[in-house]
């Protein structure tokens, strides 16, 4: 009863924006909250209006979108425990990862005010500050940086850190650093968390190096295509290989065997002409080889040796090992057939 009466004493405009905001909720795959603390509210616009067609930020009292969170459940009530300070909601349609990657991608460099905490290490580069001599060196060597006045201007000697991470900036630095025109934050929408698909995702878990995550693609869809070559398992993308390495396999079983075919007869005289010769070279007598090959230059390598090569560049390295084994197989055929040859000969 007491929840009843708590519900009759909201005004009306609140139970409106509520139902607005749950509306929003319920639109969208992924709905995340960010902080939009110290951002000016034209630039809040301006984000605003960059999201548009990729996502949608809601601005609202915190009470109102909490109760909306509880209101929707599915799981998103567990986003009310990052609900506070300046925060605003965040729906979309995309993926958690892009959405990160878009907000990380929208801050722009903007100037710190004094009382701010230096959200990292502020550091004023050596170089020449092309400011006339004057007080101002004062100024920087009292905010801690290695300044002189040399060649008629302020430079500064070498990179000074004046201020840690997590300092607050005092009123001087902050003049300093305006005067100088370094901008030491960035301004943006801040992914606090974002809830999709019932897993609730924080920052670290999103802060992907995407060039590094391609590579991992890149290298896992490659082990895949050689583990399915070597395990002969055909697919759309292996089939042209798998052919070509059984038309290899088909071919080299053909020499090997010295089946007689119009496709391998090439092949099989060259084959026979390397074993004559090599017979002849093991003989001493230039009268060995027989009168008709004497200035005959040798054959060019068969064909084979080309789909071999290309078979080899479609397997990984334990197909490399197997041509081994194969190559020592097929030494012990020649010496087999030199043998024969050699019968034949006398």
């Amino acid at each position: 009863m007491s929840a009843e009466r708590k519900t009759e004493t909201i005004p009306q405009w609140k139970q409106e924006e509520v139902a607005d905001v749950v509306e929003m909720i319920e639109s969208y795959d992924s709905v995340g909250i960010v902080d939009i603390t110290g951002i000016p509210s034209r630039q809040l616009q301006d984000m605003r209006r960059d999201l548009y067609g990729t996502a949608e930020l809601r601005v609202s009292r915190n009470t109102l979108v909490e109760r909306a969170l509880e209101e929707v459940d599915d799981g998103l009530e567990v986003l009310t425990g990052y609900v506070s300070g300046q925060v605003g909601l965040i729906g979309t349609n995309e993926n958690p990862f892009g959405l990160f990657q878009q907000l990380e991608a929208s801050k722009t460099p903007a100037p710190i005010n004094a009382g701010e905490v230096a959200p990292n290490d502020i550091v004023i580069p050596e170089g020449d500050t092309g400011i006339d001599p004057g007080p101002f060196v004062g100024d920087l060597q009292q905010v801690g940086a290695d300044a002189r006045i040399q060649e008629g201007s302020i430079q500064v000697l070498s990179d000074s850190t004046v201020l840690s991470a997590g300092e607050e900036v005092s009123t001087d630095l902050a003049n300093v650093l305006n005067e100088l025109g370094i901008e030491p934050k960035e301004v943006g929408l801040d992914l606090r968390a974002v809830y999709a698909d019932g897993v609730l995702f924080e920052p670290e878990e999103l802060e992907l190096d995407v060039e590094e995550y391609r590579a991992d693609i890149e290298a896992a869809a490659a082990r895949g295509r050689n583990l399915s070559v070597n395990a002969s398992y055909p697919t759309a993308q292996t089939a042209p290989t798998l052919l070509q390495k059984g038309r290899g396999d088909a071919k080299s079983l053909g020499l090997q065997a010295s089946i007689e075919s119009p496709d391998l007869a090439d092949d099989l005289v060259s084959k026979a002409d390397a074993q004559v010769r090599a017979l002849a070279a093991q003989v001493d007598d230039p009268e060995a080889l027989p009168e008709e090959l004497q200035d005959v230059e040798e054959p060019a390598a068969a064909e084979s040796t080309d789909d071999q090569t290309d078979t080899e560049d479609a397997a990984d390295e334990s197909d490399d090992t197997e041509a081994e084994a194969d190559e020592a197989e097929d030494d012990d055929d020649d010496d087999e057939d030199v043998g024969d040859a050699m019968g034949a000969m006398f």
